[in-house]
């Protein structure tokens, strides 16, 4: 049976969502959002009567020692350390049949604080977190004011002028459907770099600065060059119309730096 599980996490305490492995084992003091799930969902489900997350499964094809794992945790995507998540889905396959209400309850108690889950659901043998998706929403949140409060978290304050309007002028131009290599990173593994941006907007409230973008899919650190670009314009006070020079270069030295991971959310995944 396949089951879809949603997921939210804060992300600084992380290196990423993707389980990272040494010789096919997990590597020590690099805690990942798929090492702790899985780790959890072996607790509560006994797979194929097996206990333990880790079994020595002999030697790979590049001739390293590799580790079964009785449940893997599919994501719909990768996130890098420091980003959050309130509605990550992943999938996970097991030979028995859940309850809903009491999962949820002992996953949340078994799970770091820093990491719950609020929705399961059963979903057909062809459902898959990342290739049945259909769109990923992510936010991303500054702050724009002079001066620092107590609160403020880790999230990025930006002291000079900003004008909303020019920005929103200027996420427009991304709508729709575009080669976005000049906001790829260098890790970027997917030779495809056609996406399809629905909903780019930015708003503020208070000194509270969200831009809110939607897509079928988004390049390694491509939300985060984005805002960099964003605040290029706006720090040297460059037309809207740049970011639409920088978009159609295709070139990524034409764009702004990779801000922060902080600040950045996945809100929702859609299918």
């Amino acid at each position: 049976m396949r089951y879809a599980l949603r997921v939210q996490y804060i992300g600084k305490n992380y290196a990423g969502s993707q389980l990272q492995l040494c010789n096919g084992k997990p590597i020590e003091g690099r805690p990942t959002i798929q090492g702790e799930l899985e780790k959890a969902l072996c607790t509560l489900i006994k797979n194929n009567n097996r206990n333990s997350c880790e079994e020595p499964c002999g030697t790979s094809q590049e001739g390293t020692v590799g580790y079964k794992r009785p449940i893997k945790a599919i994501f719909s995507g990768r996130t890098d350390r420091g980003v959050n998540s309130k509605g990550q889905i992943i999938h996970f396959d097991t030979d028995e049949r859940i309850v809903a209400s009491k999962f949820l309850y002992q996953m949340n108690e078994i799970l770091p604080d820093d990491i719950s889950v609020d929705s399961l659901r059963g979903v057909d043998e062809k459902f898959h977190a990342q290739k049945s998706a259909k769109s990923r929403h992510y936010v991303f949140e500054f702050i724009h004011r002079r001066c620092k409060e107590a609160f403020d978290g880790d999230l990025m304050r930006i002291k000079y002028p900003i004008d909303i309007d020019r920005m929103q002028k200027s996420l427009d131009y991304l709508i729709g459907e575009h080669d976005f290599s000049s906001f790829k990173s260098s890790g970027t593994l997917n030779p495809s770099k056609v996406c399809t941006i629905t909903t780019a907007t930015c708003r503020k409230v208070g000194d509270r600065v969200f831009i809110d973008i939607e897509g079928n899919r988004f390049l390694y650190n491509m939300v985060r060059t984005i805002v960099g670009t964003l605040l290029e314009i706006e720090g040297h006070n460059l037309p809207a119309e740049h970011m639409k020079e920088v978009l159609e270069a295709r070139d990524r030295t034409k764009a702004g730096q990779t801000v922060s991971p902080y600040g950045l959310t996945l809100l929702e995944v859609t299918y």
